[in-house]
């Protein structure tokens, strides 16, 4: 059997996340149903990290085990004439039997855009988050400071996942302004489910001045979801690369 990575861009506003689900249209299951015809066998696709539904990526990375003798390089022109516009393989290589697309890697890497703009972009609309109050992308990124490092991240995740543990390491935090656009790169050894978008969320609490940037190193401490900010919208939030 040979292990297969693939790097895959999509535009997610269309699925319900990347992770397979019954009956509901995600990005590993538009994958698996194209892989599965040019391999000519059922092929299941792990993926390094489980975008929520409506959450984009430029560097998803995925891996399958199958046998036969395609070339990887004939993998991405058949991936690509079969998935749908929004969905396309943009490299394939043959990866060591050890190389899992998750668990080998070290590091995800996230990037939020902010339209700070009374007046929305028909362009872009499905790639930002439009928001029309004035922000201090200054004071943002001086109390993102707090969230550097190695926390219990239990206030900036979805309550009710069922996991063993919510001690994450964020490796950067930045946020600047280009023009319009407020942009957050955020890069972490894994995230918890809606982590990204809630940090991003309550910054902007912190940017409108409702919240101090002292705030967040106790909203931290707290580990009580209710004490953070908003959950950002996925339009704005796109997966860049993995690290491994």
């Amino acid at each position: 059997m040979r292990n297969i990575k693939v790097v895959v861009e999509y535009d997610g506003t269309d699925y319900f996340g990347f992770q397979k689900q019954p009956g509901m249209q995600t990005i590993q299951g538009k994958l698996e149903s194209a892989l599965t015809r040019i391999i000519k066998e059922t092929v299941a696709v792990c993926g390094a990290g489980r975008t929520d539904a409506g959450v984009h990526a430029h560097g998803q990375v995925i891996n399958f085990k199958a046998g036969g003798t395609i070339q990887t390089k004939k993998i991405v022109v058949a991936l690509n004439s079969m998935l749908p516009k929004d969905i396309v393989a943009k490299d394939a290589v043959e990866a060591p039997d050890e190389f899992h697309s998750r668990y080998s890697a070290k590091s995800r890497v996230y990037k939020y855009v902010i339209l700070n703009d009374e007046i929305p972009s028909a362009i872009s609309a499905r790639f930002v988050w439009c928001f029309p109050y004035k922000l201090d992308e200054t004071v943002m990124n001086r109390a993102a400071e707090a969230l550097l490092g190695v926390h219990d991240f239990t206030s900036f995740s979805a309550a009710g996942a069922d996991i063993p543990h919510r001690v994450r390491e964020i490796k950067k935090l930045a946020v600047h302004r280009n023009g319009k656009h407020i942009i957050f790169d955020i890069e972490a050894n894994a995230f918890l489910h809606s982590m990204a978008r809630i940090i991003v969320g309550t910054l902007t609490d912190v940017g409108q001045g409702r919240l101090e940037p002292k705030d967040i190193a106790r909203i931290l401490e707290a580990k009580d979801r209710r004490l953070a900010g908003k959950t950002a919208p996925p339009s704005g939030l796109s997966l860049m690369e993995v690290t491994y």
